[in-house]
């Protein structure tokens, strides 16, 4: 079961009605979208608004319906979104009970008849569907994602054989948009301390990467009984991931390294 932070002492609420549709409307043209909205700024509970978009005047994307339904029906919807291509990030929610991205999710995935939005769960909220990923963000410069070397810069580039490139594979893909670590029960009791399995990815693609030359240094900051060791191989992180990557891998992979150096 998906959980969702909510501000203290608050529940969620049934909330308006937008834009229904006429008795007689055409079938299937129009579709039911249940969103998720707070303002911090009011005094009133989370709720969940209804809205009816028309099918034939939006794409078909999840992402295409809250851009119609902000233009066209509430500009107070509050979401983030950049690419619209997959590669951001920014537009990960909670869609149908599963986290993924608005802007790659097809509204025909959607098992029943309305689809429900909420925002990433167990996150802070700063409103609507717009998590506070503060924290996280600040878990990965913890395990400080650039290149570090002791060799002399070399003139063009740091070189690497094919066979070494590959193992980065499956890893450089991530894109941080945190549907994995928020998919994860360890992630939402642990978070302060448990670095989760978004983080644990970045972090097993510099350890993999055979340029960087301070593989022992960034083991020594995993080992810890919380920061990696919190993983309990449910592999809710590998299900969510919208990139079909596999953090779970990542993370049995720094455990495998973690006992060949003892």
């Amino acid at each position: 079961m998906v959980q969702f932070t909510l501000p203290k002492n608050s529940k969620i609420t049934k909330g308006k009605e937008w834009n229904p549709p006429a008795v007689d409307a055409e079938p299937g043209r129009w579709r039911e979208y249940r969103v998720y909205r707070y303002d911090p700024e009011t005094a009133d509970n989370p709720r969940v608004d209804t809205y009816w978009v028309d099918m034939n005047d939006c794409g078909p994307m999840v992402l295409d319906a809250l851009l119609w339904i902000k233009n066209k029906i509430d500009p107070t919807l509050t979401f983030r979104r950049s690419c619209r291509e997959g590669v951001c990030g920014s537009c990960s929610m909670n869609i149908d009970g599963t986290n993924t991205l608005a802007c790659t999710m097809h509204a025909e995935e959607a098992k029943g008849a309305a689809i429900a939005i909420y925002p990433l769960p167990h996150m802070p909220v700063v409103k609507d569907l717009v998590p506070d990923m503060t924290r996280f963000y600040a878990q990965h410069r913890e395990i400080e994602p650039w290149l570090k070397t002791d060799s002399p810069t070399p003139q063009k580039e740091w070189r690497q054989s094919h066979d070494d490139r590959e193992k980065l594979d499956g890893l450089y893909e991530c894109i941080l948009c945190a549907c994995c670590s928020t998919a994860c029960p360890s992630y939402w009791w642990n978070g302060d301390r448990y670095l989760g399995p978004a983080i644990l990815l970045q972090a097993n693609r510099w350890v993999e990467d055979s340029r960087d030359e301070r593989t022992g240094e960034r083991l020594d900051d995993l080992e810890d009984p919380f920061r990696l060791y919190r993983c309990h191989t449910i592999l809710n992180c590998t299900k969510a991931c919208p990139k079909g990557l596999n953090p779970a891998a990542s993370i049995a992979s720094l455990k495998r390294k973690m006992v060949e150096r003892s």
